[in-house]
């Protein structure tokens, strides 16, 4: 077992309709006004970015991001990452009781030499700090949703 690849899947069922979902989920530079783990996103280009995020733990990880897929038809948001963080993240946002459901998937190999080092005695801690993080986005956007 690679004790530095991860991968998480969380889902969120959101009070809107899933075009306002994903194109809010699309403007990705706004996410450090509803996700207070999102510190700062830099544009690179069209379809770069890179992303400073930290969240309960004592450190920020820094990656760049990529749009490998970008469908407004079948709602999916992609991107590949380097950095920190060297993978890929999706969002698909379908509908789902009247509001939607957004799922982020991500699939990540762990590149700073810290994080690396201290890959199995953190593991559950950095589970943990992620899963944080996601409730944290989850309600943030949907507070942000809640006043479009």
């Amino acid at each position: 077992m690679d004790w530095n690849h991860y991968r998480f899947r969380h889902v969120w069922d959101l009070p809107a309709a899933p075009d306002t979902v994903y194109a809010a989920l699309e403007r990705a530079e706004d996410y450090p006004r509803w996700w207070p783990q999102v510190r700062e996103i830099t544009p690179v280009d069209d379809t770069t970015a890179t992303t400073r995020f930290r969240s309960l733990l004592p450190y920020d990880l820094v990656v760049t991001l990529r749009q490998s897929r970008r469908d407004p038809a079948s709602r999916i948001l992609q991107a590949a990452m380097t950095g920190d963080l060297d993978g890929w993240v999706r969002w698909t946002v379908t509908p789902h009781d009247g509001g939607s459901r957004a799922v982020y998937e991500q699939e990540a190999v762990v590149r700073r030499t810290l994080l690396r080092r201290l890959a199995v005695p953190g593991r559950l801690v950095f589970r943990a700090n992620h899963t944080l993080m996601m409730r944290a986005g989850r309600r943030g956007l949907a507070a942000r949703l809640q006043g479009v």
